[in-house]
């Protein structure tokens, strides 16, 4: 047989890569929920994923799809994973146009202007019905060479379901071929409560605020699958509601007046008036009234502030106010000895300024929770877009047990812009403020939809109860050790998600013994 020379060897097998034909099929690889894939990601080797869950507990991961040269087309995504319901969404970008404010010295900082996922496209409505023909479809899809597409997979662990380790595997197709990928969820044998411990108040606004059509049924349910509490709900839902999704808590509705911008409350419900208020309502539902917002000292609103509280007290409704304690509101005016507010709600920088009287407040009986809101400081959790995903999941689980705080309140989650899949900008300099469900619409839902941020939240929920039920179990103070050592206050907690996941194991595994 003839030999070539060295040289024209070299040039042979040059001419042989040049003229082969590039790799065809779907380039995929698994991410864990907490971290972000952007559009243009290179690939990664992660082709297998373990998933740690409860009963009665949602658990989540991400398929990335990267198209190589010459793309792909009809691409979808299936799969089952044994033990677990499993429901898929297709992650949605948006364009953040302007960073959020990135004060000196900041410790906490926004990640800047670019791309980000965050609404979530179902693959199928809640019938289990393959969503079509609408302007956003989740599959099939097209993906140009180089991009990629993210698939949020959750996976809920039924109550009945069996303690042990389950095995599934996730296929994607298309056109130029297909790819699998296995999956793995061990299920620990306790189940988290039906009624989250974390009480919590997240406002949709009025629904003539945003157009004609929405399904409030569907957005209360919505909120509450992602164990987060509605302000309110029709009191002919709530005993449904509680028993199923654990709606823990409601709002008796009556308002002040009082917020930042205005100085004067007005008249206080009557005592008859609380009373048949608080009548409307399932009797086993902690009820509070939401009444005034971030007024601060104001000598003016003392003496009204504690007529509203006597009224509601005599009816049996906690009084909720946005504002740091304050001595002139330790009383009610009555001889009960009760704070004029029972339920203080503060951003973190109000926490930090009046830790003293929180720890009064805290001793006499009072509870104090915890809100967020565009960016008041360099240093704590923040929960615009442009933030890291463990901003969200850090602030209700583990920072609230460190701090003794027992809920949580966000003042709006449907600030929407005229366009909403694609400028979440409608809070100016803060992109995401306010927005933590999509419109339905534009999927083909009757409702809203969630963001990748609302399932953060729900996880950290879900963190504080794995705490909860160890206290319970008279493990409080090993429970409270590992979650200082990720969330111990507003300035120290990790920015490490795998810190973070492996506190939970610890924590999963502790409950998990008999």
């Amino acid at each position: 047989m003839t030999r070539l020379p060295p040289l024209l060897l070299l040039i042979a097998l040059c001419l042989l890569i040049t003229i082969a034909p590039a790799r065809s099929e779907p380039v995929v690889w698994v991410a864990p929920s907490l971290v972000r894939v952007g559009p243009e990601d290179s690939p990664k080797d992660q082709k297998r994923i373990a998933l740690y869950s409860a009963k009665g507990e949602y658990e989540s991961f991400q398929i990335v799809v990267h198209a190589p040269l010459g793309g792909l087309t009809n691409v979808n995504v299936t799969g089952s994973l044994p033990g677990a319901k499993v429901t898929l969404y297709r992650e949605h970008y948006v364009f953040v146009r302007d960073s959020s404010p990135n004060p000196p010295g900041s410790r906490n900082r926004p990640l800047g202007a670019g791309w980000y996922p965050d609404g979530l496209v179902p693959f199928t409505d809640a019938a289990g019905r393959d969503l079509r023909g609408a302007e956003l479809d989740a599959v099939p899809f097209r993906l140009a060479a180089g991009r990629n597409a993210v698939v949020w997979v959750d996976a809920y662990t039924p109550r009945d379901a069996k303690a042990g380790e389950h095995r599934g595997v996730f296929t994607v197709t298309s056109d130029e071929g297909k790819a699998t990928l296995p999956v793995t969820l061990h299920v620990w044998d306790f189940a988290l409560p039906v009624k989250p411990h974390l009480k919590s108040c997240f406002l949709f606004w009025p629904k003539e605020q945003n157009g004609a059509g929405r399904n409030v049924t569907q957005q209360d349910e919505e909120l509450l699958r992602h164990r987060l509490m509605p302000i309110s709900v029709d009191p002919a839902n709530e005993r449904r509601f509680i028993d199923t999704l654990g709606l823990n808590s409601t709002n008796a509705g009556f308002w002040s007046g009082a917020d930042l911008n205005a100085s004067t409350m007005r008249a206080a419900p009557s005592v008859a008036e609380c009373q048949q208020a608080a009548a409307r309502h399932q009797r086993d539902l902690f009820l509070y009234n939401y009444t005034a917002d971030e007024i601060g000292p104001n000598p003016k609103l003392h003496a009204p502030m504690q007529t509203w509280a006597r009224n509601l007290h005599a009816a049996g409704i906690r009084n909720l106010v946005t504002m740091a304690p304050i001595p002139e509101l330790y009383a009610d005016g009555s001889t009960s000895r009760r704070s004029a507010v029972d339920l203080w709600v503060v951003l973190p920088k109000m926490y930090d300024t009046a830790r003293d009287r929180i720890a009064h407040v805290l001793g006499k009986g009072d509870e104090v929770w915890s809100y967020n809101a565009v960016v008041q400081d360099t240093y704590s959790p923040k929960w615009e877009l442009d933030f890291a995903p463990i901003n969200y999941r850090i602030q209700p689980g583990f920072i609230s047990h460190s701090l003794n705080l027992t809920g949580l309140l966000y003042w709006r989650v449907d600030h929407w812009s005229r366009d909403p899949w694609d400028d979440v900008n409608a809070y100016p300099g803060y992109p995401g403020e306010g927005l933590l469900v999509y419109p339905g619409r534009q999927v083909g839902v009757p409702g809203v939809v969630p963001s990748m941020r609302l399932k953060y939240l729900r996880d950290g929920v879900d963190d504080y109860d794995y705490v909860a039920l160890l206290k319970r179990k008279g493990q409080g103070e090993w429970a409270l050790g590992v979650a200082r050592e990720v969330g111990p206050d507003w300035s120290g907690w990790t920015r490490d998600p795998a810190v973070l996941e492996a506190a939970r194991r610890r924590l999963g595994e502790r409950l998990s013994r008999k």
